[in-house]
């Protein structure tokens, strides 16, 4: 990795080469965003702009044929790494990825939104199945409702995937940023995200309020979710990191969330959530400056 960031930094011809065949190639968007944020971060906008207008040729060609996420993902990143760069603040580019995921389903709404309603009608067709007695004892209101929902949930669901990538490809281009200029300095940055109170509480109202106000606002429940678990994850790593515990747990963490994603998910949401209340790790670090020494430090 630090040797393609390496080449990316060499200079605007390897940048350009770089960004446009990770475009090109499938399932390699990605690389390409995080290319692209890496130019955004180091040199700003203007240098960027030339180098990441050659990435939208091959973008634009995958949307032609059907698949928007690496012209999504792109536009995004690019996006989260201007707030990133001009306020330095991880706090301000998660709400940012709010915003952004909401014009990512307002986007896939307009384009894809037929397709979009044809596969939640076909989910609703295994919900007996999937749900069983549960389903059966619905009143036919709440069966309405549930089928209602649907469609704005997958919406936002899809939306979700998109700012997930976003952030994550910008995290990468972050951490091959410090590995060139600022060894160390990505691990610290990340280990001290904490979203305040206020902001945590109005994801909070996000997730479980907003839609109860209107079916379509049921696509903000997963776009709020994700800069709370974004937050969740920095937390364990933060404390991991303090309490010097082994690379095992940080390990088992992922491995759980790739197998117990429905498990482990709301409970890094509910994780930040309290974390934003009581700061876990301001309360261990004071613990730990005053307690190991008894006295004698």
């Amino acid at each position: 990795m630090r040797a393609l960031a390496d080449f990316v930094m060499r200079g605007r011809l390897q940048a350009t080469f770089a960004v446009v065949i990770a475009a090109a190639l499938p399932l390699l968007f990605w690389v390409s965003a995080a290319a692209g944020s890496l130019v955004v971060l180091r040199r700003g906008l203007h240098d960027a702009l030339g180098i990441v207008a050659w990435a939208l040729l091959p973008t634009l060609l995958w949307w032609h044929f059907g698949e928007p996420r690496p012209l999504l993902v792109l536009f995004g990143t690019l996006v989260l790494a201007l707030v990133l760069r001009a306020s330095v603040s991880w706090t301000r580019v998660l709400l940012a990825s709010v915003l952004l995921g909401v014009l990512y389903g307002v986007i896939i709404d307009a384009v894809f939104g037929e397709t979009v309603k044809r596969n939640a009608a076909e989910l609703l067709e295994l919900m007996p199945q999937m749900l069983g007695e549960a389903y059966q004892q619905m009143s036919a209101d709440e069966k309405a409702r549930v089928g209602n929902l649907l469609t704005p949930v997958l919406t936002g669901l899809m939306a979700a995937l998109l700012q997930l990538l976003s952030l994550l490809s910008l995290l990468l281009g972050r951490y091959w940023q410090a590995l060139l200029y600022n060894p160390g300095g990505f691990a610290r940055e990340f280990r001290a995200v904490r979203l305040p109170a206020p902001i945590a509480v109005v994801l909070l109202v996000g997730i479980f309020l907003l839609p109860g106000l209107g079916i379509e606002l049921a696509m903000l429940t997963p776009l709020c979710s994700v800069p709370l678990a974004f937050a969740g994850v920095a937390l364990l790593h933060g404390l991991v990191a303090q309490q010097r515990l082994g690379r095992f747990w940080l390990v088992g963490l992922y491995v759980s969330l790739l197998l117990f994603m429905q498990l482990v998910y709301p409970l890094l949401v509910v994780l930040a959530v309290v974390d934003s209340l009581f700061d876990f790790r301001g309360r261990a670090a004071r613990d730990g400056a005053s307690g190991p020494t008894d006295g004698e430090g």
